[in-house]
């Protein structure tokens, strides 16, 4: 446990991934000093934890924005109506039509990675939670890169992948009724887009994996042997128990992860019929800076 300003405390969570941080009300704390040992943690840790915490949709907002600028889901039916800023997770039914997104994130995946300019952070707030099963798993993909051999990593470095949101459409989403078909607007609104396979952090200055198997079709320039081939060692690769912290929910939690740095999924072992309702913003981020472009050379 390592203290920080005022009564903040930061806990690491496991050796790769993730911190709790107690001490704060984030309803009620304005930022200040507070902010900057949250946002210390957040670079360090990826994931960070914090319980006990009750946040209307404004608050929960306000909270985010510290993060940066906000943006919104493609998904448009599934925002607040109120405060469309707010995009709801939810297997609830009200005359029955979703609440919210049902099923979402139930593969791993790194939240919108097929933007050209993929979510910075997310933040999930916990307002109705099963009595059993509906945890979140999150991997770090700078623990899983810095795994690998040098000469894998060097390999690596140079290459391009293709992100689409389609993709977990056709490989997960069309074995359930509930989660219809992308119209054609909501796909023209996300194409296909590339990326490198391994991004800096503009923070940290780690390296990290930046493949997911919920939106990453293919990699540049490999053959569709070798590109699935690759792919599926670098998945089975990151899903490894050391880099994994698994989050179970109570009512209050909210968890903020780093996207540029982090896959997550949400295990689907409850009772469907049992509520699981939470909210979710998510900070816009910025195109992924190459490991060549970062040391100078050229990309």
């Amino acid at each position: 446990m390592s203290p920080q300003s005022n009564d903040i405390t930061v806990t690491r969570l496991t050796g790769s991934i993730g911190a709790e941080v107690r001490g704060v009300d984030l309803a009620r704390d304005d930022g200040g000093d507070a902010f900057a040992a949250i946002h210390r943690a957040f670079v360090d840790h990826s994931v960070l934890v914090f319980r006990e915490q009750s946040l209307t949709p404004d608050a929960l907002v306000a909270v985010s924005e510290r993060f940066g600028p906000l943006e919104q889901h493609v998904l448009k039916q599934f925002a607040l109506p109120e405060n469309p800023d707010v995009f709801v997770v939810s297997n609830v039914k009200e005359k029955g039509k979703p609440k919210g997104a049902v099923r979402a994130g139930q593969y791993w995946h790194s939240d919108c990675s097929y933007m050209a300019r993929p979510t910075l952070a997310s933040l999930l707030h916990a307002l109705e939670i099963p009595s059993y099963g509906g945890d979140t798993m999150f991997a770090s993909m700078a623990a899983a890169y810095e795994a690998l051999s040098a000469t894998m990593q060097g390999f690596l470095d140079g290459l391009t992948a293709v992100h689409d949101y389609t993709h977990a459409y056709e490989t997960f989403f069309s074995k359930f009724p509930d989660r219809p078909p992308l119209t054609e607007e909501e796909k023209a609104k996300v194409p296909p887009v590339e990326h490198p396979l391994v991004r800096v952090h503009p923070e940290s200055g780690r390296k990290a994996l930046f493949v997911n198997p919920g939106f990453t079709r293919s990699v540049v320039g490999l053959s569709e042997a070798e590109s699935r081939a690759l792919l599926d060692f670098l998945f089975d690769h990151a899903r490894q128990p050391d880099f994994i912290y698994r989050h179970r929910w109570a009512p209050g939690d909210l968890v903020i992860w780093d996207n540029r740095a982090t896959w997550h999924l949400a295990i689907a072992d409850y009772d469907m019929d049992e509520p699981r309702h939470l909210y979710r913003t998510s900070v816009a981020g910025d195109r992924p800076i190459r490991p060549a472009e970062r040391t100078g050379r050229a990309a």
